[in-house]
């Protein structure tokens, strides 16, 4: 395993000097180009990293479009899928992916785009729909497309890896952070999060904080449901699930155990969590294991994470109420990271302007 995980190393950092000593191999969109990626694979936070970067840069005035390549799509049809324009959803979860889809439905007003071909779907935005900006999704290792802000996230977890895959989670070495505009560590503070980065030896360092929000009961029963103690809680379909109430977890993301935990620490009776792989597509058979098994624990409601709930969408309706529970992150000190942002932006316009 230590052999493999030298091997993947070594080629990693190949790949990134073949690119490095090709230029013209890195193709160009005519907008500016923010990637987020991670040296980690799962769970590092990027994609909610990347719909807060799309926020931030709406509320600047910008048009962004995310540009994604729709990991773990269960239908792959040829050329760009456009899952979300200006006007709305356009595309379901087989055809979009689970991040991206739940992207289309946080981001109003921007565009979500996937393919493969990053560079074809970041052309189309811009011809199309006149977008200003592009965010790369999980994009520090796609290096066949240009960029000009590279924000790499480090994870918790991540801050104490140093072994590539296979034996470990990088996937490439550490070092490779150097090569980053900005490091976003997740840590309790800013200066823990300057000190975890220091291992990395690359700057400016912001701190990456996630929270979670109040989860909300999108998905009532479909039925009256067969007689059972009565509820600890009582529910409002149309409300939030409070504090207190006693739920079943369900989680098919890279750390489950860490979703449930963070469920706890809000305030939740976590009565059982049920685990499933990341993308896990869900079928009608996990749905009734869950209603069943939510029934025998005699739980409020099934708590889910976003990326779950566009996935657990098409099955409903569902026997048991079923709540997603939104992650949010912030980028502290969130001033001096815009500003930092609107800098890095108007470079790379000049540098476009002045290369024409």
């Amino acid at each position: 395993m230590r052999l493999l995980s030298t091997l993947y190393g070594a080629a990693a950092r190949q790949r990134r000097r073949w690119y490095a000593s090709r230029p013209a191999a890195r193709r160009r969109l005519g907008r500016p180009v923010i990637s987020v990626g991670a040296l980690a694979v799962g769970g590092s936070g990027k994609t909610p990293v990347a719909a807060h970067v799309a926020e931030l840069l709406a509320r600047l005035g910008e048009r962004p479009a995310v540009l994604s390549r729709g990991y773990g799509r269960a239908a792959r049809p040829a050329g760009v899928v456009v899952v979300r324009d200006p006007d709305g959803v356009r595309a379901g979860v087989d055809e979009a992916g689970d991040e991206p889809l739940m992207l289309a439905e946080r981001l109003p007003g921007a565009c979500v785009l996937v393919c493969a071909d990053r560079h074809r779907a970041g052309r189309l935005a811009e011809e199309r729909f006149d977008v200003t900006v592009h965010v790369l999704d999980d994009g520090f290792q796609h290096l066949a497309l240009d960029r000009d802000v590279d924000l790499v996230v480090i994870g918790a977890a991540d801050a104490v890896e140093r072994r590539t895959l296979p034996a470990g989670r990088l996937r490439e070495h550490p070092d490779t952070a150097n090569l980053a505009d900005a490091l976003l560590v997740e840590a309790p503070s800013l200066a823990r999060a300057a000190s975890l980065a220091g291992r990395f030896g690359a700057g400016p360092v912001f701190r990456l904080a996630r929270r979670l929000g109040t989860p909300v009961l999108e998905l009532p029963p479909a039925r009256e449901p067969a007689p059972a103690p009565e509820p600890a809680v009582a529910l409002d379909a149309a409300a939030n699930v409070p504090s207190g109430a006693r739920v079943v977890v369900v989680a098919g993301i890279a750390h489950p155990a860490a979703f449930a935990d963070d469920v706890r620490a809000a305030g939740y009776d976590v009565a059982a969590l049920l685990p499933f792989a990341d993308h896990h597509r869900f079928s009608a058979r996990d749905v009734a294991r869950v209603a069943r098994r939510a029934g025998e624990l005699a739980a409020d409601a099934v708590l889910t994470t976003e990326k779950d709930m566009v996935r657990l969408r098409p099955l409903a309706p569902f026997a048991v109420p079923v709540a997603s529970v939104p992650l949010r992150v912030e980028i502290e000190p969130a001033e001096r990271f815009r500003s930092w942002l609107v800098d890095r932006l108007r470079a790379a316009r000049q540098s476009r302007a002045g290369s024409r």
